[in-house]
């Protein structure tokens, strides 16, 4: 583990965040899977995508250089899905992701969010260890977002008195 790191600051996505938060989900979509067109309209159009439909992108920077980022897609009334987490790939297992991940419930509420749901692939270990230490809960699945998606989680931020850290 690279435990010796400095603690990320966590900021809202600004479009000088753009190029990052493309080529951070790039990296891992493309280590493990292929990019899809929901990928492209995402990463291509990110304010679009998430903040201008209510929902947000945080950014964790490292002296000043974007190290990871997190999307909040709002689907409806009170329900987020967590979408295009990425960590940089030298920083994995540094303890990053579980920050950022804490922040993005922690917005999640202030936006008024009851529910935050994740799709994902059960190939993403480490992924799913964090999500399941933050609380999500599998789920049925029934989504065909993504042709690589096998698993949903979901998270009821109304059981949630403190997120833990």
């Amino acid at each position: 583990m690279k435990n010796d790191i400095e603690q990320p600051r966590i900021v809202l996505f600004d479009d000088e965040h753009a190029d990052a938060f493309r080529a951070l989900n790039l990296d891992w979509i493309e280590e493990f899977f292929f990019v899809e067109d929901l990928d492209r309209r995402h990463l291509d159009h990110p304010r679009a995508s998430f903040i201008d439909t209510g929902g947000a992108i945080l950014v964790a920077e490292l002296d000043g250089t974007v190290v990871g980022c997190c999307g909040l897609l709002r689907h409806e009334e009170g329900v987020y899905e967590v979408s295009k987490m990425a960590i940089e790939r030298r920083l994995r297992g540094a303890g990053i992701g579980k920050i950022l991940l804490r922040e993005v419930i922690a917005h999640a509420t202030t936006l008024g969010a009851h529910r935050l749901t994740i799709l994902s692939n059960t190939v993403l270990e480490p992924a799913m260890r964090l999500y399941r230490s933050a609380g999500f809960r599998e789920v049925p699945f029934d989504s065909d977002a993504y042709e690589r998606g096998n698993i949903a989680l979901e998270l009821d931020l109304t059981a949630r008195s403190v997120v833990a850290g």
